[in-house]
C-alpha cells in the first residue's frame, strides 16, 4: 500500500489525508492567469506548484481533471485595451499564446480544459440570477447586481476575518457603484462607454454589463467540474476576496460545499520583495530563455523550496540550480549506456522510490524528495563505478529514475536545456566547417571525435551539418 496522500487544507489550517470523492478522479480547479500582460516568474511559481500537485496525484495512481481558467475580462485587461484602442479580445489573445508558450518551455503539464471568462458569459448570468431568486444578491441603483455578504453568515470562513474589519474595495474597484453595503461585491457590472467600445459588454436581464472577476471562477468551475471541487488551488493572495467570494456565490447558489480542500502557494520574492509588476521587480520566463536558464533548473529552483514558504530569487540560488540539475542529466546519461548494475544498485533504488513517495505525499514535500534524488545519484554512481553485470538492478534503477523525473522533471534535454552545450557544439561545429574549407581532414576527423566523445551525433547534408545529442 503507497503512503497515505496528506495535504494542507487553508480552510482548517492544518494537514490533511486526502483522496478524491469518488475514489478515483481528483477535481481541480486552478486560478489562471489575467491574460493582459505575460504572466511573471512569480506567477509561475504558483502554476508549477499546481504541476506538482497534479504529478503527485498521478504517481499515487489517481486520475486527474485539472480546470485552469484564463481571465479574459476584467478592469485592467478592459483599461489597456482602451488605451491601445483595441477590443479586449485583440489585447488577450495574443498574451494567452505566450502564456502557453512559457507553460510548455517549463514543462508545465497541460490542464484539461483552459476555459476563457467570455466563452461563459451565459452561466454566469445564470448564476447571477440563482442568487437573486435566493435573496443573497440585489440590484442597485446603478444597475449593477451585487452579492450581499451580510445575508451569508458564514462569509470570511476561508479567510477567518471578521466582516466588520474587512476594507472596502479590496479587490474590486468600489467606482461609485451604489450599495447597501460597503463590503458589497460586484457580480455583475453595469457597461461603461469603454466596456462597450472594447468589446467587454453583452445584454443581461439587468441590462447591458459585465461580470465582476469573482463570479468568473465561480460559474466555470461549476459548470465544469461539478458543484463540490476536490481542491482549488492558487495563490496565497486570492485567499481573500478572490477565494472567499467564490465560496460566498457558489455555496449561496448551491447550497453545496464549494471545495473539500483548499491549497495555497507561497510568494516568489525578489531580494526579500513580493514579485509584483507594480514593484517593476519582473522576472519572465522570456527573460529566463534569454539568461540561457533551462526549463529544468527554474523547476529545481522552485522546488527546492516547500510551495508554502517564501522563495527568494537570486543569481545565486539559480546558479546553484543550474549546476545541480547539470548533475542529475550527467547521472541520467550514465544510466542509459551503462552495462550493467550490482545488487545494492537496486536497493538503492528502492529506498529513494519510497523516500521520494514519502516526501511528496505529505503535503507536496518536494525539497525531501529532492534530497532522496541526490543521494541515490550518490549511491549509483559508486555501485555504477564497481562495473557490476546486474540487468535487472540497472533496469530498475532507471525505472525508479523515470518516476521520479516523471513528478519532478528536472532531467535537462542537453539540446533545449544545456545552452552551454548548444553553444560549446556550435562553436566546434563552425571550427570543423573552417577545416574542411582549407582541407585539413585531420583537423576535421579530430573535432568530429571530439563531438562523439560528448555523445554528440553529427550529420553532414546539402542543406549543411545537423546535429544531436544521443547520450
Amino acid at each position: 500500500m503507497p503512503p497515505e496522500f496528506r495535504l494542507y487544507n487553508t480552510m482548517t489550517r492544518s494537514v490533511e489525508p486526502f483522496a478524491p470523492a469518488d475514489g478515483e478522479t481528483v477535481r481541480i480547479y486552478s486560478c489562471g492567469p489575467t491574460v493582459y500582460n505575460p504572466a511573471h516568474l512569480g506567477n509561475f511559481r504558483t502554476f508549477l506548484f499546481v504541476d506538482l500537485l497534479r504529478r503527485a496525484i498521478a504517481l499515487r495512481g489517481w486520475n486527474v481533471r485539472q480546470v485552469m481558467n484564463l481571465t479574459d475580462v476584467d478592469d485592467k485587461i478592459i483599461k489597456r485595451a482602451h488605451e491601445q484602442r483595441k477590443t479586449i479580445r485583440q489585447v488577450t489573445e495574443p498574451v494567452t499564446e505566450v502564456f502557453h508558450r512559457d507553460r510548455e518551455y517549463l514543462r508545465i503539464q497541460r490542464a484539461e480544459a483552459y476555459p476563457k471568462a467570455t466563452d461563459y458569459i451565459p452561466q454566469m448570468i445564470a448564476l447571477v440570477q440563482t442568487l437573486m431568486d435566493r435573496g443573497v444578491a440585489y440590484l442597485a441603483d446603478d444597475k449593477s447586481v451585487y452579492f450581499a455578504i451580510d445575508r451569508f453568515p458564514k462569509y470570511g470562513k476561508l479567510s477567518r476575518l471578521d466582516t466588520r474589519e474587512i476594507k472596502t474595495g479590496a479587490r474590486v474597484a468600489q467606482d461609485d457603484y451604489s450599495k447597501e453595503n460597503a463590503q458589497d461585491f460586484a457580480l455583475w457590472k453595469a457597461a461603461t462607454p469603454n466596456d462597450e467600445v472594447t468589446g467587454a459588454a453583452w445584454d443581461s436581464p439587468w441590462g447591458r454589463g459585465r461580470p465582476g472577476w469573482h463570479l468568473e471562477c465561480s460559474a466555470m468551475a461549476i459548470d465544469l467540474q461539478g458543484e463540490t471541487l476536490d481542491i482549488h488551488c492558487g495563490g496565497i493572495d486570492l485567499i481573500f476576496p478572490h477565494h472567499e467570494d467564490e465560496i460566498a456565490q457558489s455555496e449561496a447558489a448551491t447550497g453545496q460545499t464549494f471545495a473539500r480542500f483548499w491549497c495555497h502557494g507561497a510568494f516568489l520574492l525578489t531580494e526579500g520583495a513580493k514579485m509584483a509588476k507594480r514593484l517593476g521587480n519582473v522576472t519572465t520566463v522570456k527573460g529566463m530563455r534569454e539568461a540561457k536558464i533551462s526549463a529544468a533548473a527554474v523547476r529545481h529552483f522552485v522546488f527546492n523550496t516547500h510551495y508554502r514558504k517564501e522563495l527568494n530569487l537570486s543569481e545565486e540560488a539559480l546558479e546553484a540550480s543550474m549546476n545541480a540539475v547539470r548533475r542529475v542529466g550527467d547521472f541520467a546519461e550514465r544510466l542509459a549506456t551503462a552495462p550493467g548494475g550490482t545488487p545494492e544498485l537496486a536497493t538503492a533504488a528502492d529506498a529513494a522510490m519510497a523516500e521520494v513517495e514519502a516526501a511528496l505525499f505529505d503535503d507536496l514535500n518536494a525539497p525531501n524528495a529532492l534530497g532522496a534524488l541526490f543521494t541515490f545519484i550518490h549511491k549509483a554512481n559508486a555501485e555504477l563505478d564497481r562495473k557490476g553485470s546486474d540487468a535487472a538492478a540497472l533496469e530498475r534503477a532507471r525505472e525508479v529514475l523515470s518516476r521520479i523525473n516523471g513528478v519532478l522533471d528536472i532531467v535537462p534535454d542537453r539540446t533545449v536545456d544545456d545552452p552551454e552545450l548548444v553553444e560549446w557544439v556550435e562553436d566546434r561545429l563552425a571550427a570543423r566547417r573552417a577545416a574542411r574549407e582549407r582541407r585539413d581532414f585531420a583537423e576535421a576527423d579530430r573535432i568530429r571525435q571530439e563531438l562523439v566523445d560528448r555523445g554528440v551525433a553529427i550529420e553532414d547534408g546539402p542543406g549543411g551539418t545537423k546535429w544531436k545529442k544521443v547520450r
